[in-house]
């Protein structure tokens, strides 16, 4: 959605997609909006509670089942297992996508990996396509007057137009750009802490037939998940910037982390957008 000045401010009920790398604030500012009226649509959020839900408590049971006191307790319908993700922690979401590698080390078998992330893919555009329904929802039901698209970092990755073009009708989109100076930053944050991650097919497929070569390894058994995830995720990061950039030329605005990091209210989050707005018209 590309508007002017005149009618953002005009704009009674404001849909903002913030779009970016995990780590530049997303989820921060949408939480810091929710105390200014602002319903906090979490992407990640809706696949772990709608779509994922299923596999991730199919996921859970089979582990379960492999202890045979609590086989038995299932199996007699004595207990139950139920997700509780929250908005701030989707730890159950990225547990099931897993990382590839050694599963004497907690890694997956290629097969078993690309099929989970198959399942997130489809999860992720069907949970963008939900939004025009969130925000009919966000304000008929709960009474709230805007609301704000927290995606998940590899929404640029899932090569599905109909899900840009349907965020760009229905929201305005603001990508959240890694200034130069902070990239090693975050890049050394994520290596530090390495988290499943969803990876488009063609990428991961090149990625993993490097670090095979560069670690000489035959089989990616013989992978060790967490080094994999580090390794590859500087990588991922640049390969993703160009992909953020292929939205927001057409479709959207950019502001820095930077930026974001400053804001600390509703009226300086309308001043980012503001700005953000002015620099694309001039």
């Amino acid at each position: 959605m590309i508007l002017t000045l005149d009618k953002f401010r005009a704009w009674e009920n404001k849909c903002v997609t913030l779009l970016g790398m995990s780590g530049v604030g997303k989820t921060h500012l949408s939480t810091l909006l929710q105390r200014w009226d602002w319903f906090h649509y979490s992407g990640d959020y809706r696949i772990g509670t709608r779509y994922l839900d299923e596999p991730i408590l199919d996921l859970i049971k089979s582990q379960a089942m492999q202890v045979p006191f609590l086989r038995d307790l299932l199996r007699r319908d004595w207990i139950f297992v139920r997700n509780n993700i929250k908005v701030d922690d989707l730890g159950p979401v990225s547990s099931f996508l897993g990382k590839l590698g050694n599963p004497e080390r907690g890694g997956l078998p290629l097969g078993e990996f690309n099929r989970r992330q198959a399942l997130y893919r489809d999860a992720e555009i069907r949970a963008m396509m939900d939004l025009p329904e969130f925000v009919r929802k966000a304000r008929e039901i709960y009474g709230y007057r805007n609301l704000v698209n927290d995606v998940g970092g590899s929404l640029c990755e899932l090569e599905a137009p109909g899900v840009i073009d349907l965020l760009a009708r229905h929201s305005l989109i603001l990508y959240i750009r890694v200034p130069t100076g902070d990239e090693t930053l975050l890049i050394e944050r994520a290596q530090a802490d390495p988290k499943p991650l969803y990876y488009r097919p063609e990428f991961l497929r090149a990625a993993i037939g490097e670090y095979l070569k560069l670690q000489r390894l035959e089989f990616v058994a013989e992978i060790d998940p967490d080094d994999f995830t580090r390794w590859v995720f500087p990588r991922l990061f640049h390969a993703r910037v160009p992909r953020y950039e292929a939205i927001a030329r057409p479709h959207g605005y950019r502001v820095d982390a930077t930026e974001v990091g400053r804001v600390r209210d509703e009226r300086d989050f309308l001043d980012l957008l503001e700005q953000a707005i002015a620099r694309r018209e001039t």
